[in-house]
């Protein structure tokens, strides 16, 4: 007799498979021309999403690259303009350049640390003398929550908090790169809105940790996402009937959010017991969320 076996993959929270509630709303999903903005499913997702994270407003997008880079040219609308962020961060990293390819946005890392934050001192350090000639203009500062490079760590509200008044000491807007903000405010206790409340805009996934199979969100006040929707139509990211794959989306808010806190528990079992295998390192205590970083050694054997 042969037993099935079922394949766990653990690749990345990227892979999941719509469930059968997402499928059955996405065959029934009410829909209209989104580009026209008179798609009823997808405004209900984007009010939603502004409700959650307590911002005016919300724009569907089709990736979280997308929503980054739109949210960086949004908020640094002259060419030449320079933001502040992580060396080890998303934007800076995994999205090809497009601040500067595109935007012409010049990027100005500084260190991140083990926890996924900047020092405060450094990020202030970065900006720029305003009026110099020679230099680009400081104009923005992404944060990320949860810092994937860094294993998944939350940024607190109270660290936030500070990167939010130094951003408003200067002038400066602050985006943050909420991919997981929702597992941040599970492993935190913190409500999404209040996570974000420094921030003048924010991107969230809805395709990681929450399952849906396609998009991003990015939220911010009336006038932001009035020129995001401007720029999204630039970028081909303006879609038809949207609404789609905006039902599974609201399916992953409705019944996967509440799923989070078991994915981190597993998370950290999973964590522990990599820990017993001979040659595997994990470092069990940074394990905060959804992901786990492994350490391993490779052997080498030769036959005689």
């Amino acid at each position: 007799m042969v037993t099935s076996r079922r394949t766990v993959d653990l690749r990345s929270d990227t892979v999941t498979k719509p469930t059968e509630t997402m499928r059955a709303a996405m065959a029934t999903a009410d829909v209209d021309d989104d580009v026209l903005g008179h798609d009823p499913t997808a405004l209900h997702l984007e009010t939603e999403m502004a409700r959650i994270t307590g911002k005016e407003a919300a724009l569907f997008v089709p990736s979280g690259t997308m929503g980054n880079l739109i949210s960086v040219l949004v908020h640094c609308d002259i060419r030449g303009s320079e933001v502040i962020l992580g060396d080890n961060s998303h934007i800076h990293i995994y999205e090809n350049g497009g601040i500067s390819t595109i935007g012409g946005v010049h990027p100005r890392t500084v260190k991140n640390n083990q926890d996924g934050t900047m020092d405060i001192d450094l990020i202030e350090a970065a900006i720029r003398a305003p009026g110099v000639i020679v230099y680009p203009t400081t104009r923005l500062i992404c944060l990320e929550n949860t810092h994937a490079n860094s294993g998944g760590k939350c940024l607190s509200v109270e660290y936030t908090d500070k990167v939010g008044e130094l951003a408003k000491k200067h002038g400066l807007k602050l985006h943050i790169d909420g991919a997981r903000i929702f597992n941040a405010s599970v492993a935190l206790g913190v409500p999404v809105h209040r996570l974000l409340q420094a921030a003048d805009s924010a991107s969230v996934c809805l395709s990681k940790g929450l399952g849906a199979p396609v998009g991003s969100v990015i939220v911010g006040s009336e006038s932001f996402i009035a020129k995001a929707k401007l720029l999204r139509k630039t970028l081909g990211g303006g879609m038809r009937q949207t609404g789609i794959i905006c039902a599974a989306a609201i399916v992953a808010v409705q019944e996967n959010v509440g799923k989070l806190e078991g994915d981190h528990k597993k998370a950290k079992i999973f964590a522990e017991g990599l820990n017993q295998i001979k040659g595997i390192r994990v470092d069990v205590a940074s394990v905060e969320t959804n992901i786990v970083s492994i350490s391993y050694q490779i052997c080498c054997f030769s036959m005689l």
